[in-house]
């Protein structure tokens, strides 16, 4: 059973990663929203989707996955609440991009250089094919350099990822020199959605920061906790070498938010349940996870730009 592919291979994993039982290593430590209809710079703040924490400007990094404005915004973040103090566009190799081809949703900060790292599902419609991708941009949101996607990964007619189910989480990992993205959903060549009765097959990528494929492992989501949920992957952080946090969100119209914080060794095959956050707070829709200056683990919510939906910021201390 082959478990990861090494340069130029690329060999899945054919057995599936168990959750094991939760554990107490999580603890609650603070919980709160930002005001509805909050603008900075002339933009509406929402659709927040990661978060990062710089750690040479000691701000912290927000981007919006609003496909017709990518952005994101800088502030600051603590216990006692949130401040944002700036935005700005992200933008490609020829200036603005046009409406509609990217989709931003997770950002980390390169600390050698200090540039942002993002990744964006791209789009798959009757009509549109956009690949999902990551790239490098500078602090200024200015394009410095993409990473090749991988050849399974990319949005054809009968492969590659379904439709808002591409690169969902990133992280840097080995102190920066690799990155590790992963995936929301199953591609169309790795099996069905998810079901009650069995959660999907989904991807976690590994490749170096200059984009040499390095790695790609089979991760096992959980089933759906009620018949009429989604669920996906919507972050991805690394812990310590060859150890990561993930977080899997489910939704159901009737029932609301699930989400649950689990520790995940690929190379062991591996998957823990940390934490159940529904059991500290109630969820909103949590995709972004990040480490504070003082080790403290922050989550945060897309709201969607919705009026039924909110930007929650949570904050966890792990042991």
């Amino acid at each position: 059973m082959l478990r990861r592919l090494l340069l130029v291979a690329v060999l899945l994993a054919l057995f599936a990663v168990p959750a094991q039982a939760h554990g107490a290593d999580v603890r609650f430590l603070t919980a709160f929203v930002v005001p509805k209809g909050l603008v900075v710079g002339g933009t509406t703040v929402g659709g927040i989707s990661g978060l990062d924490y710089d750690r040479r400007t000691k701000k912290w990094i927000l981007i919006s996955d609003d496909r017709v404005a990518p952005r994101f915004f800088e502030g600051r973040l603590d216990r006692e609440g949130v401040e944002f103090t700036a935005v700005r566009p992200l933008l490609g190799p020829g200036g603005p991009y046009a409406p509609g081809t990217v989709d931003p949703e997770d950002v980390r900060v390169d600390k050698w250089t200090g540039d942002l790292l993002w990744s964006q599902e791209g789009d798959r419609t009757p009509t549109t094919l956009i690949d999902p991708s990551v790239q490098f941009s500078r602090k200024d949101g200015s394009f410095k350099q993409a990473l090749p996607t991988p050849e399974a990964l990319r949005m054809k007619s009968e492969s590659g990822p379904r439709q808002n189910q591409a690169f969902e989480g990133l992280t840097f990992a080995l102190n920066g020199t690799l990155v590790v993205t992963a995936l929301e959903g199953p591609l169309l060549q790795d099996g069905p959605p998810a079901t009650e009765a069995k959660g999907a097959t989904s991807r976690v990528v590994v490749q170096t920061r200059t984009g040499v494929p390095v790695a790609q492992y089979r991760y096992q989501q959980e089933p759906l906790f009620a018949p009429d949920a989604s669920t996906g992957v919507t972050a991805i952080l690394e812990k310590s070498p060859g150890v990561y946090l993930t977080l899997e969100r489910s939704y159901s119209p009737t029932l609301g938010n699930k989400v649950r914080l689990f520790e995940y060794r690929p190379l062991q095959n591996r998957k823990r349940l940390l934490a159940d956050i529904g059991k500290f707070t109630k969820p909103d829709n949590l995709e972004g996870m990040a480490w504070g200056p003082d080790g403290t683990l922050w989550l945060v919510s897309d709201d969607n730009f919705s009026p039924a939906q909110v930007t929650q910021f949570i904050a966890l201390a792990l042991r």
